[in-house]
């Protein structure tokens, strides 16, 4: 019976060619989905749970339209997660946007010197706007802060030892952790206080002869609250100097909003890029698609003559940014410099008010209207910033609310749409926080839910 059935399956071009009409995508995407319906359909019939071999052209099609889709795609962030790691972290200004297409569609002068007509450095583009912006005697941007990180401690301290306060060993995510990252840099980790207390003897007595770098790391995605001490920065760079003594502090995020809009926002302080140049270490590095609202790099500015070390290692060539990153980084910071911090959408979004997200809400659920089977209200919730950045934040917002049916096959379909939309599940309700949802956005968020 079961031979039968599979002799009877379609043939491979048949399908292709019946279901091909229905859609507009690549012929290699029909065969290919033609083939996995078939086989599919075989697996079933051997299993016992189907007993037609016949198959619809319109399956095929609506799988070759799914195969057919670009892997990367546009998503909508509806969880309330400014830096949601996942999703992709800060989505960029218009003005970042529009930077990257300008150099993605033709040449750049990425490496050439425009004025002098001879080859240049794609670290001169924003040596003087990041001097600018955070005081520093020099700075070079990679690829991502973790790989900032490695190139800071292999310039700084290879094979030598680095002492870093144990209230300060990290883990990032992916399981990245910052002794793995010394390891990377060919130095030896040295662990002074303990995980809550760290004092200014513990680093003094533990300077020795291989002693080649002071490390302070911020923590940026968990907090140490109770019965706890810490050393400053200052306290750290005061006590490398003393001793001849290169310092570097890791900021993770970095922060170009002053301590006063912090406070407005009532968010936690975060030490800014700013704040710990003055400091005097030797190197600060921070994420540029963390706080700052900037495509994925990482940034090292500090001393002159660490930042040139870093700049002359072998790593630096495995870790350089591209065209795309740098134009978009520039734009970036071209906002914070001309006080347009309103243009970038991360701080937008950290900063908006109760009573503007609560009309936000509001203007959505009358935009979804009457949905059959369900309610739709309009509810308080909490927002995080994310992306490893500020843990204790707690940002006050308003979302749209869907119940009265499985809040499951509800967040599956809104996945599934043309333009997905990314919710969250508590209280067995689906959840639309609309801080991180763009006012371009609702059109897409109502076709997801309506459709």
């Amino acid at each position: 019976m079961s031979d039968h059935r599979l002799a009877k399956l379609p043939a491979v071009h048949a399908l292709a060619d019946e279901a091909e009409p229905l859609g507009s995508v690549p012929r290699w995407a029909v065969v290919e989905a033609a083939r996995r319906a078939i086989a599919d359909r075989r697996a079933a019939i051997l299993a016992g749970t189907a007993e037609s071999p016949a198959i619809a052209a319109l399956e095929v099609a609506e799988l070759a339209a799914t195969l057919a889709r670009a892997p990367l795609r546009r998503v909508i962030n509806a969880t309330g997660v400014v830096l949601h790691t996942n999703l992709g972290r800060a989505p960029l200004a218009a003005s970042a946007r529009a930077a990257i297409d300008e150099v993605a569609r033709s040449y750049s002068n990425l490496e050439y010197d425009l004025g002098k007509g001879e080859r240049g450095s794609r670290h001169d583009h924003l040596r003087a706007l990041l001097r600018e912006l955070t005081g520093a005697e020099d700075a070079i941007v990679c690829n991502n802060n973790a790989a900032a990180t490695v190139l800071g401690l292999a310039a700084l301290a290879s094979n030598k030892e680095i002492i870093v306060s144990r209230g300060e060993l990290i883990e990032i995510g992916g399981s990245f952790r910052l002794p793995e990252i010394l390891a990377l840099s060919r130095g030896t980790l040295v662990e002074v206080g303990t995980t809550n207390k760290t004092h200014k003897r513990d680093y003094e007595n533990a300077i020795g002869p291989a002693t080649g770098l002071l490390l302070k790391v911020h923590r940026s995605n968990f907090a140490i609250v109770g019965f706890t001490s810490d050393v400053s920065p200052e306290e750290v760079v005061a006590i490398g100097r003393a001793r001849g003594i290169a310092t570097m502090i890791d900021l993770g995020s970095g922060m170009f909003v002053d301590r006063a809009r912090q406070r407005k926002w009532h968010l936690p302080d975060e030490p800014t890029v700013a704040e710990t140049v003055a400091s005097g270490a030797d190197l600060v590095t921070f994420s540029g698609d963390k706080l700052l609202g900037g495509p994925q790099a990482g940034v090292l500015v500090g001393k002159a003559a660490a930042v040139e070390t870093a700049r002359k290692h072998p790593l630096m060539r495995a870790l350089r940014p591209d065209k795309l990153t740098l134009a978009g980084l520039a734009a970036t910071l071209a906002h914070y410099r001309d006080g347009n911090l309103d243009e970038v959408p991360t701080v937008r979004m950290i900063g908006r008010t109760s009573e503007a997200l609560h009309a936000d809400a509001q203007r959505l659920r009358d935009q979804l209207g009457q949905l059959a089977g369900m309610t739709v209200t309009v509810e308080g919730c909490m927002s995080t910033v994310g992306g490893g950045a500020m843990p204790t934040a707690q940002l006050p917002s308003w979302a749209v609310v869907l119940a009265g049916k499985s809040a499951e096959a509800l967040d599956r379909k809104l996945r599934a749409a043309p333009v997905p939309v990314i919710a969250r599940i508590e209280d067995g309700k689906l959840w639309l926080d609309v801080r991180t949802i763009g006012d371009e956005e609702h059109s897409d968020v109502v076709a997801a839910v309506r459709g």
